[in-house]
């Protein structure tokens, strides 16, 4: 993804890519809900993207004949859609900038009510124009974002099972609308600097509805820190910080990601010494290094909601398994071969093979100072023990309370 000028405290560069390949991607209150479930559309697949069809309990839930915009609606504690203007005030509109952007939207950042620097994700739903190429999402398949994001989002809220290395989804909105001059502005500034592959979004009617998610600033991608973390100690506490972000998921969630390449880790400077998260009531503590991790992208992602699951069956998807040139075309395959290509069923080895891949790409990746006195070449030699150690365990979890490394 293109970079942004936008800098993360400590000078990093920053972009937000939440828009990863190789699909597209995504706390306030949120609805209960007690029946979910996720299955191919019959008749309306997309060649790059899986479609998604939801079951929910009307009766106990939402109202009756109640329709996917009007779930979306309520997600959004919203009576119907609203303009740009009243989503994003005019203070907040004149700071945006793009920093990212995606098959479906695009990225910007701004500042909230309290002056932090938030990011934007914009996305073009329920038009019958195609956008980049591919055609707008529906509110069926937004509401499968917005669910995902919720319920990792939230897990930084909990008492006895908590983390907070999942994006927090700060806001949520649907608006309809032109897109405003101030946001083509950006745009045009990105396009001139980087170079955008969007088409300009300039084409959208009066009657265009759009949904606005807005998360926390979380920092650079993993992909573009590389020769800019300080040293394979900060690479330790970045694999410690996935490593429990994941185990807490599965615990709370049965969560699996399975998409977790080093685009969707974001890292950025923090002044906490220490991250703490709670793993089935007992409070873990990991020394931070300066950087703090935030997992993004749940595109793909497997999770349960009281029982019930939320997946993605990517079974007749062959072109995702027919990549090649990186390990992380490998791990879908490993995937695959895992579950027998059958993606609704819990099978956290999944997460372990991604923090193999991970491991790999710290191991590889370059640093500012180079493992040259002994205890950088310990941590080096620790690194390389978890990566010919880690495909021995069944799950993050195990690998969290079992691991050398993290003991």
């Amino acid at each position: 993804m293109a970079m942004s000028n936008l800098q993360s405290p400590g000078g990093m560069e920053s972009s937000l890519d939440l828009f990863s390949t190789p699909l597209s991607k995504p706390a306030s209150s949120r609805l209960p809900r007690a029946t979910l479930t996720n299955t191919p559309m019959v008749g309306a697949q997309h060649d790059s993207f899986p479609c998604y069809q939801f079951s929910f309990d009307i009766q106990a839930h939402y109202d009756e004949d109640i329709s996917d915009a009007d779930k979306v609606y309520q997600e959004c504690m919203q009576d119907g859609p609203l303009s740009f203007e009243d989503c994003i005030p005019p203070e907040r509109m004149k700071r945006c900038s793009k920093i990212g952007e995606g098959t479906f939207g695009e990225v910007f950042s701004t500042i909230n009510d309290s002056n932090q620097t938030v990011a934007l994700k914009i996305i073009p739903v329920e038009g019958c124009q195609k956008v980049n190429s591919e055609p707008q999402k529906t509110f069926g398949e937004i509401l499968h974002e917005i669910i995902i994001s919720k319920e990792l989002s939230s897990l930084n809220s909990k008492e006895k099972t908590k983390t907070n290395g999942f994006i927090r989804l700060n806001n949520l909105h649907c608006v309809r609308g032109c897109y405003p001059s101030a946001l083509l502005k950006a745009w045009d500034k990105f396009d001139q600097e980087k170079g955008s592959e969007n088409d300009r979004p300039d084409f959208f009617s009066e009657e265009q509805l759009f949904l606005i998610l807005e998360f926390e600033f979380g920092g650079s991608d993993l992909e573009n820190m590389n020769g800019k973390l300080s040293s394979m100690t900060q690479a330790k506490s970045i694999l410690h910080q996935v490593t429990a972000a994941l185990a807490v998921a599965e615990h709370a969630l049965c969560f699996e990601h399975r998409d977790l390449h080093w685009g969707n880790i974001l890292v950025k400077t923090t002044k906490q010494k220490n991250n703490e998260f709670i793993l089935n009531g007992s409070v873990h503590s990991i020394e931070t290094r300066g950087v703090h991790v935030n997992i993004i992208d749940y595109s793909l992602s497997r999770l349960e909601i009281d029982g019930l699951t939320v997946s993605c069956d990517i079974a007749n998807d062959e072109e995702l398994f027919m990549g090649q040139g990186d390990y992380q075309f490998e791990i879908y395959r490993l995937m695959r071969k895992e579950n027998n290509n059958c993606w609704s069923e819990y099978n956290p080895r999944s997460n372990v093979l991604w923090l193999h891949y991970l491991a790999d790409k710290l191991l590889a990746m370059r640093y500012k100072t180079k493992p040259q006195s002994s205890q950088q070449k310990a941590v080096k030699s620790s690194l390389q023990t978890f990566c010919s150690e880690i495909l021995n365990y069944s799950s993050a979890t195990h690998a969290l309370l079992h691991c050398r490394l993290f003991n």
